[in-house]
């Protein structure tokens, strides 16, 4: 009888041990509560030890969540209906305030991180939300970062993923762009216009002070027209050639 007394006595202590003795990695903490009575400090990482129906404990991780935002219907300021979704990263930093204060850190983030989105979003007309993207995410993660406080999260980044647009404001800004770069075009035209009719001005000018350059210039534009190898050329002789022999015969 001794000898299984002592045998359940064993049993009873290593059962006691492995209910007691528990291992954190680095990136956790345990929050332990004796009694319903949670301790001030919480423990890890490593080997720490609590007292079986005594103590319960709520292991948090440190890490970087990412969490998904899904995609929301949200009217713009300018009545535009559009679907946006997001991520936002953030982390626990004080494990205490994470399970006190909440009861569920990562619901209620996913919640409120899908509250703020339909409302920083439809505060902005449509151009800024495609424009201004860093911006509005910027707007986002100050709020959640500012509500989440009390939690013991910080937020450390948002980002907005895709902006879905109704088909027929797609194909209404692919007009828009397609005119835009039709007048872009139409204005590059005119400004070559301009500066060839600006250089052929100063040319003229040129030529009208010095008569010889125009000479010069007929006989280059001979030259350029026999190279050519055209059999019939016909040449327009200006009378300022013929003007020095006709002084002659005079």
């Amino acid at each position: 009888m001794e000898g299984y007394a002592l045998i359940t006595i064993l049993v009873i202590a290593v059962l006691f041990l492995v209910s007691a003795i528990k291992v954190l990695n680095e990136y956790e903490r345990a929050v332990v509560f004796r009694l319903g009575r949670v301790l001030q400090v919480p423990k890890g990482p490593g080997l720490i030890i609590i007292i079986p129906m005594v103590d319960r404990f709520v292991r948090i991780s440190l890490r970087t969540v990412v969490q998904d935002v899904p995609s929301q219907d949200v009217i713009t300021r300018d009545n535009v209906t559009v679907k946006v979704n997001a991520v936002v990263y953030f982390r626990v930093i004080e494990p205490m305030k994470a399970v006190i204060e909440v009861e569920n850190y990562l619901y209620a983030t996913s919640q409120f991180s899908q509250t703020t989105l339909r409302s920083v979003c439809g505060q902005a007309e449509l151009d800024e939300l495609l424009t201004n993207r860093e911006e509005i995410s910027a707007r986002i993660q100050e709020i959640l970062d500012r509500h989440t406080d009390p939690w013991g999260i910080k937020v450390s980044s948002v980002e907005l993923k895709h902006i879905d647009l109704p088909e027929e404001m797609q194909r209404a800004m692919a007009k828009q762009a397609e005119a835009e770069r039709e007048r872009r075009s139409k204005v590059i035209h005119a400004e070559g216009e301009f500066q060839a009719s600006q250089r052929l001005y100063d040319a003229a000018k040129v030529i009208a002070g010095e008569p010889i350059a125009l000479q010069l210039r007929f006989l280059q534009t001979i030259r350029e027209i026999s190279s050519e190898g055209s059999t019939n050329t016909i040449i327009p002789l200006p009378m300022e050639l013929l003007a020095p022999f006709l002084k002659k015969d005079k």
